[in-house]
Order: structure tokens, then sequence, then C-alpha cells
């Protein structure tokens, strides 16, 4: 490698072994868990209207975490944002009263 290339940084060295090793395995990691938490939405489905209440999320909030993300992407954020939306406004209008 020249002193040029270390020193404006157009070397780039190869992962090692157990580097890629540990990207591959976070890679499949973060997918098993987009697909876990996928299926734990469709078990939230069987829950009734009220139960989903007592949570802070309506029916509206599980379809539309499933459709809005793509089969990768993990849908769970976007219902602790819905979540944390419901609990806000819920605190809001309870301090008008």
């Amino acid at each position: 490698m020249r002193t040029t290339d270390q020193t404006l940084g157009l070397a780039t060295p190869s992962l090692s072994l157990t580097a890629r090793m540990m990207l591959a395995f976070g890679n499949v990691a973060f997918v098993w868990r987009a697909l876990r938490n996928r299926r734990e939405i469709d078990y939230l489905n069987e829950l009734d209207d009220g139960q989903l209440r007592d949570i802070g999320l309506t029916r509206q909030d599980l379809n539309a975490a499933l459709t809005t993300s793509t089969f990768f992407e993990d849908p769970s954020s976007y219902l602790t944002q819905s979540a944390r939306r419901c609990a806000r406004s819920s605190v809001f209008s309870s301090a008008g009263r």
C-alpha cells in the first residue's frame, strides 16, 4: 500500500472473518426480530378493541403498522409511537376535565 493511499484514506482494508461473521449475524438477528414482531402483531389482532385500548392501540394502528412497513422492516416502532401518541393525548384530555 502506498503512503499517499494511507494518508488520503483511499485504502480500505478488508474486514476480518470475525467482523464479517458478526455483521452477518447482526443482519440475521435483525430480520429474525422483525419477523417475530410481525407474528406478535398478529397475536395482538386477536385481542378485542377494549383490550387494545388498554394498551393504547387501535385496530387501525395494527393494520397501519403492517401495511406501512416493508417485509423486512420492524413494524413495532410504529406501534410504540402510536401508543405514546395515544397516552399523550389521553393525559392532555384528562387534564382539561
